[in-house]
């Protein structure tokens, strides 16, 4: 009775399009799921647009991006949302989506363990949580594979990403990652993830310190890509 009121007086709304809710409607209304733009790399996760950005640069295994990322569109509007809207809960329930996906497809329902990219700790207090963790732990749920965030950490504060290009991206992040338990990984299979993936130099500086600390492979999901 008194969640119906709350709805009744702060109805819940869509995140991606702000229209209300239907009662059997939990965090995204219908429209705005089935129109989810999904890009299917999974399908072909050693030969697709994320697994040829880091082609050269670093041995990224497999990889696959859930969405496709359009300005103006309702991907943008579920990340920003997530990232800045206090509602973690979308990264969840879209982890939770792709793990359902991925259950069967090899190689990512075989990795041993899922981390997120870490956030500097002062980000993360500013903005109070992970966003890409939570996206994790929607993985972890269906893929039943450990989810954990204590093993790599930030260790330095970085300025923001958003309007940097890739070599300043790059310089940005090379050496701020680190391997706190590297018992956790050593000859493993890590599963990176990440919110979105634009220049890919956030994901080759955690993957290096992953393959300095003993991890046999690094594959990579991420929930949005751009749309090329």
């Amino acid at each position: 009775m008194v969640r119906e009121l709350l709805h009744l007086f702060f109805p819940r709304v869509c995140p991606g399009c702000s229209d209300a809710l239907l009662r059997n409607e939990k965090l995204i209304c219908r429209t705005c799921f089935v129109q989810l733009p999904q890009t299917a790399f999974h399908n072909n996760p050693f030969d697709n647009p994320i697994n040829r950005l880091f082609w050269g640069r670093i041995p990224i295994y497999a990889s696959s991006a859930f969405l496709y990322f359009r300005k103006s569109g309702v991907v943008q509007e579920l990340l920003h949302a997530l990232k800045y809207g206090n509602q973690p809960e979308i990264g969840t329930f879209l982890g939770a989506e792709y793990g359902k996906t991925l259950t069967n497809t090899n190689p990512f329902c075989s990795s041993d363990i899922i981390l997120p990219i870490p956030l500097h700790g002062k980000r993360q207090q500013q903005r109070g949580y992970n966003q890409s963790a939570f996206f994790a732990d929607g993985l972890s749920a269906n893929l039943k594979i450990e989810s954990s965030n204590a093993v790599l950490h930030r260790n330095d504060f970085q300025s923001s990403q958003t309007k940097k290009g890739r070599f300043e991206r790059w310089q940005n992040v090379s050496t701020v990652f680190e391997v706190s338990t590297p018992e956790k990984i050593v000859n493993k299979h890590v599963l990176l993830v990440d919110d979105v993936i634009t220049t890919g130099a956030t994901i080759e500086a955690c993957a290096r310190q992953l393959f300095l600390s003993g991890a046999s492979r690094v594959s990579v999901l991420c929930i949005a890509a751009p749309v090329n």
